[in-house]
């Protein structure tokens, strides 16, 4: 397949293209690489998938900018996406929400758009956990209502699946949202937690916790996302008018994944100092504007239709995380 990734420099992104390219498909990547975390870690991400060999092409563009992304797509065929571009953090959407206005929800218009004009066999796109808001039923499934976002990330993520429900049905467009929760792993994100207590509990620094730590997230290993990812990817949600996950009976469908457990994260920080070999200096700080308590997946939905199953425990994962900042680190 000829696959289009936006997102292409960032750590889902760089993940899926590893192995679309491993499995012989041609991938074309599109990032920005703003400033919103280090450019040179999303460099350092596409030099390392340039070096894989296989077809791929990077193209260092806004996908907000309808023109420049025609003008880079022009001479490409594209079979299916995956839009996994887009602006992240809950927290920075306090700051800086023309951002998220302009990349989430005119970015994924465009993204749709060119679905819509290439007639693509599917289209995969990444939504959010943070969609449940303050949702006090737990584990989180794609059927509980997700109307009353705590964020502005949560409230553009939520649109983009609305908008895309509604190109679904106007259009027949296969279309696929994915509901992330926590991703962590090797080339991850600088903003997540496990990034910031694993720099400042190796620079002997205070961590922040929140909330006095009463606090549980949904942790999912890399690995499985891509597995979860590719599994979607390679299923497109049929046309036929039966009602989906989600409660869709348009070519649209709407997935958890997760690892569906809820961790502590005094559990997450206990685990990260023995990974690192050092005790943590505890900030407790308040709960913060637009944070949740609480996130849990339930993954029944995608496990039914696509036998999705996590495989990676965080006490296994997160000192896979720690070994490779370690070696990145020191170059």
């Amino acid at each position: 397949m000829q696959v289009l990734v936006t997102g292409a420099a960032g750590f889902i992104g760089s993940a899926l293209i590893e192995r679309l390219l491993a499995r012989g498909d041609s991938v074309i990547g599109i990032d920005n690489c703003n400033a919103y975390y280090d450019p040179a870690l999303k460099a350092a991400r596409v030099a390392r998938l340039e070096k894989l060999g296989g077809s791929f092409a990077f193209h260092k563009l806004d996908f907000a900018d309808m023109t420049a992304l025609e003008t880079a797509l022009a001479d490409h065929q594209i079979d299916r996406i995956v839009h996994l571009g887009a602006q992240a953090g809950v927290r920075y959407s306090l700051e800086n929400p023309a951002a998220y206005i302009q990349s989430n929800l005119v970015g994924h218009a465009n993204m749709l758009e060119i679905a819509r004009r290439r007639s693509v066999a599917h289209m995969v796109y990444a939504s959010s956990s943070s969609v449940y808001g303050g949702n006090d039923k737990v584990p989180f499934s794609v059927d509980d209502r997700a109307d009353h976002p705590v964020s502005l990330y949560a409230a553009t993520k939520r649109a983009d699946e609305m908008l895309s429900e509604s190109y679904a049905h106007l259009y027949r467009i296969p279309l696929t949202g994915l509901r992330f929760f926590t991703v962590y792993g090797e080339w991850g994100r600088p903003d997540m937690a496990y990034w910031i207590f694993t720099r400042k509990i190796l620079a002997g620094e205070p961590i922040p916790v929140f909330h006095k730590g009463e606090m549980w997230r949904d942790f999912t290993y890399i690995d499985d996302i891509i597995a979860g990812v590719l599994a979607v990817l390679d299923s497109a949600p049929a046309d036929d008018g039966a009602v989906k996950a989600g409660g869709s009976s348009k070519p649209h469908a709407l997935y958890n994944i997760g690892n569906n457990r809820s961790e502590k994260l005094t559990d997450l920080v206990a685990i990260l100092e023995e990974a690192c070999g050092m005790k943590a200096q505890i900030d407790w700080q308040p709960m913060q504007p637009g944070d949740v308590v609480r996130t849990y997946a339930d993954i029944d939905a995608i496990s039914r239709d696509l036998g999705y199953t996590p495989t990676t425990d965080i006490a296994d994962g997160l000192p896979r995380f720690v070994e490779w900042y370690r070696h990145y680190h020191q170059g």
